[in-house]
């Protein structure tokens, strides 16, 4: 009788959870309206942006005037790879530096990884034992933020972006600093 009536209980829960529009995908993060953590990491060796020119590890200072999309990614994740058309796409918005953290990668992964899809990324900081993430209170890969000119984690997004989270998360959070046609 115990059985049924564990599992009843947890039917409930999850019945529950179905039918009040709760999505599991999203995360709360204590870091949004926070500093973002200050990150220096060493360059992916060997990648180059379009001119060929070595694209820089990443020193992230918070608060030194740059808008910044933070992308964590890795080449064994498979909705990083769902996700690099729109990083892709994102590359070509003036109001922001797209950089990213490798996680808990192996460097020539990495780098096989954005030669084959393209590099989106202005700074590439490796990051093997993925030790930097926990400052960022990084679940898992993708995840991504936005970080304000003065430093504050603006939006995070958990999961592969999408045009629909791109379009109803990031796009606001990022027209609240600056608006489309600044």
């Amino acid at each position: 009788m115990l059985p049924v009536v564990i599992f009843a209980g947890l039917a409930g829960v999850f019945l529950f959870q179905l039918l009040s529009g709760h999505d599991p995908q999203v995360l709360p993060s204590a870091l949004i309206g926070k500093p973002a953590p200050e990150t220096r990491l060493p360059a992916l060796a060997g990648l180059v942006n379009a001119s060929g020119a070595p694209v820089p590890g990443l020193d992230l200072v918070p608060g030194d005037g740059r808008t910044r999309l933070v992308n964590v990614f890795a080449s064994w994740c498979v909705p990083c790879r769902q996700e690099h058309p729109a990083l892709m796409a994102l590359s070509q918005d003036p109001r922001f530096d797209i950089v990213a953290i490798n996680y808990k990668d192996k460097p020539a992964n990495a780098l096989g990884f954005l030669r084959e899809l393209g590099n989106p990324f202005d700074a590439v900081g490796t990051d093997e034992p993925g030790r930097s993430t926990i400052d960022w209170g990084v679940y898992g890969v993708p995840e991504t933020f936005l970080v304000g000119p003065d430093g504050t984690i603006l939006w995070k997004g958990t999961g592969p972006l999408t045009r629909e989270s791109v379009e109803a998360g990031l796009l606001p959070a990022l027209a609240r600093i600056a608006p489309p046609n600044s």
